[in-house]
């Protein structure tokens, strides 16, 4: 698990606690009467939201960069694969992307393993 990953579940777990604890969401004590607590559907709305905006909004955000990253590639971009070669863009097909390394040599990868591209 990622550093962040471990912060934003604990994150959720914190929070949840807190909820739990101000809420008062707990058994009916003597002489209290048990029934439905609204403050439950609170609870469960807020953990939801919370595990959106920390987990899943970032990831599509991410996604959708690295989409855009794959449609903008052209020739005589300077990139770096996800295998860790950098290299310049030669070609590129539908598919796949012709890469020369600094020896000359040229490699043909796949377009989705393009991790970033480099500053000229």
């Amino acid at each position: 698990m990622t550093r962040i990953k471990r912060l934003n579940l604990g994150l959720v777990v914190g929070l949840l606690i807190t909820l739990v604890s101000l809420c008062g969401c707990y058994p009916a004590g003597e002489g209290e009467e048990a029934g439905f607590d609204p403050t439950m559907i609170i609870i469960i709305v807020v953990i939801f939201a919370a595990m959106y905006f920390l987990m899943i909004r970032p990831q599509r955000k991410r996604q959708k960069e690295q989409q855009q990253l794959m449609q903008e590639l052209k020739r005589g971009d300077r990139v770096i694969t996800s295998g860790g070669i950098y290299g310049v863009i030669e070609s590129v097909s539908e598919d796949s992307i012709v890469i020369k390394v600094e020896s000359g040599t040229t490699i043909r990868v796949a377009r989705g393993s393009v991790a970033s591209k480099r500053e000229k």
